[in-house]
């Protein structure tokens, strides 16, 4: 009997011990990963500031390293080797978005074209997008917009000069921003209080939601304010947009069918889904308002927080800020204002726009991507649902791909053909492959002529007697990283 029970004993604990053998034999080769903690995985090591901290972690564990945020393995991409590897090689494989719960909730179940999933819907309504709003020939057809707005925005800040009261460029260039998207968007310009609106989405969507990462605790949303802050934005903004789109129906009943020239992007939108072969079944009200809401969401702030970031390099640089005056200037060389068609000739305002992309991306992490599929990559298995974060800040600082990375210095890309257009990708701040962000031909002519407008008239100083070196450079946190402390500088105005 005892024998008979030592037999069985040691045939359960073979048994036992030869599933535990074919499991781990079976357990798919996975990228270098720091140790992770029960529950929280990695994610107490991302830090207020995601994009230091995940290079600072692949500088141990390299450029492809995988983390466990919560229970989402998440694929960090640190180099330009592997960057092109995921927005290249397999940029098919990696072209899903994870479904995020607050993008759901204000942007009509993710019918804009940043969150929805990869298919012929997101194909449809960024083919809309591209055509209608975003394309070159479009671009150029908002010229006189940019222009009028630029020039509201110069007589705003002239009026400070008698008083050599400090003006807070932020405000200046988001006011300046969103006055263009609404124009060109929506046929007018809003006020503060729309301004209002869309930084709360904008700070909604890069919000930490419980139930993205535990869908059993997303009641703990509810309990921190986040919930009712998501339901609020969203009533505020559809009410807003329903009453925009009701405008435009209204205005078409009375004046008829405008021509081209006159139309603004909702009118298109309007336009498609009556008489498109697309139809209802793709562009239905709710895609309308969460397409229009992705024109504000990704451009407001974004353009504006570059443009900042702009003056506050040539603030902290002023030899970089006189050459770049000198530019402007003699190319002007005394015309009353700067016009687009002047731009070409300033090459090296150019270069410090590109170099201020370089060193301080918008969006450094990039939008999140998903696998749809499972891959091999650099010999190791990245299963499906995995998401994957390009760490475009990293790469753009790499010392293997730059000199002196962490100097701002725009002469590195005089007479250089890296481009951020997505065929570099030692310099991806807009992204690249098919979910590359579509708007940059959309953002570099407002940001060129707001700043050579801003060089042209203005001579610049810091309030209080302080100087260039002691502006404050660090930075605030987020999906988008902008300035810590918005910028104030006093404006003298220039005679020529």
């Amino acid at each position: 009997m005892a024998t008979a029970l030592v037999l069985s004993f040691l045939f359960l604990a073979s048994a036992v011990l030869l599933f535990v053998t074919v499991t781990r034999s079976k357990k798919p080769n996975q990228p270098p990963s720091p140790p992770k903690l029960p529950i929280i995985g990695n994610s107490h090591q991302l830090g207020s500031l995601p994009h230091r901290s995940l290079r600072h972690l692949s500088d141990k564990y390299g450029p492809l390293m995988l983390l466990h945020l919560f229970r989402i393995p998440t694929l960090i991409i640190s180099s330009p080797e592997m960057a092109q590897q995921i927005l290249k090689t397999h940029d098919l494989s990696f072209s899903g978005r994870p479904q995020l719960y607050s993008a759901k909730k204000l942007l009509y179940g993710c019918k804009d074209i940043l969150f929805s999933p990869y298919g012929e819907y997101w194909r449809e309504v960024r083919k809309i997008c591209v055509l209608e709003l975003l394309s070159n020939k479009k671009v150029k057809s908002f010229q006189r917009i940019r222009e009028e707005e630029v020039v509201s925005m110069i007589d705003q800040v002239s009026r400070s000069c008698p008083t050599s009261s400090a003006v807070d460029l932020r405000h200046v260039l988001t006011k300046l921003t969103i006055g263009i998207i609404s124009r060109v968007t929506l046929g007018k310009k809003y006020g503060d209080e729309f301004l209002d609106i869309v930084r709360e989405y904008v700070a909604l969507l890069g919000a930490f939601c419980v139930g993205d990462f535990f869908p059993w605790l997303a009641w703990i949303d509810v309990v921190t304010g986040l919930e009712g802050r998501l339901k609020k934005a969203s009533r505020t903004m559809d009410a807003f947009l329903n009453r925009v789109i009701k405008e435009h129906q209204e205005r078409k009943e009375i004046d008829g069918h405008d021509g081209d020239d006159k139309r603004d992007f909702v009118d298109v939108l309007l336009h498609l889904q009556e008489y498109s072969e697309i139809g209802v079944e793709i562009l239905d009200r709710d895609s309308i308002k969460a397409i229009v809401l992705d024109m504000f969401n990704a451009a407001t702030e974004t353009i504006a927080m570059t443009m900042e970031w702009v003056m506050a390099e040539l603030t902290k640089n002023s030899k970089v800020m006189k050459k770049a005056q000198d530019e402007v200037r003699r190319v002007m060389a005394g015309k009353q204002k700067v016009y687009e068609d002047d731009l070409h000739q300033m090459h090296y305002l150019k270069c410090v726009i590109k170099e201020t992309l370089r060193l301080h991306p918008i969006a450094p992490l990039l939008a999140p991507k998903e696998s749809n599929t499972e891959v091999m990559l650099q010999g190791y298995s990245i299963p499906s649902k995995t998401r994957v974060i390009v760490n475009a800040w990293a790469i753009a600082r790499d010392p293997k791909s730059w000199d002196s990375p962490d100097e701002f210095l725009p002469q590195r890309f005089a007479n250089n053909p890296i481009d951020f257009k997505g065929q570099n990708f030692q310099y991806i701040p807009f992204g690249a492959g098919r979910r590359a962000c579509p708007g940059i031909s959309f953002a570099i002519p407002i940001m060129e002529l707001a700043l050579a407008n801003l060089l042209y008239f203005f001579d610049w100083k810091m309030p209080d007697g302080l100087r260039g070196e002691d502006l404050e450079m660090s930075e605030a946190g987020g999906v988008t990283v902008s300035l810590r402390f918005p910028i104030r500088l006093v404006a003298m105005c220039h005679v020529s």
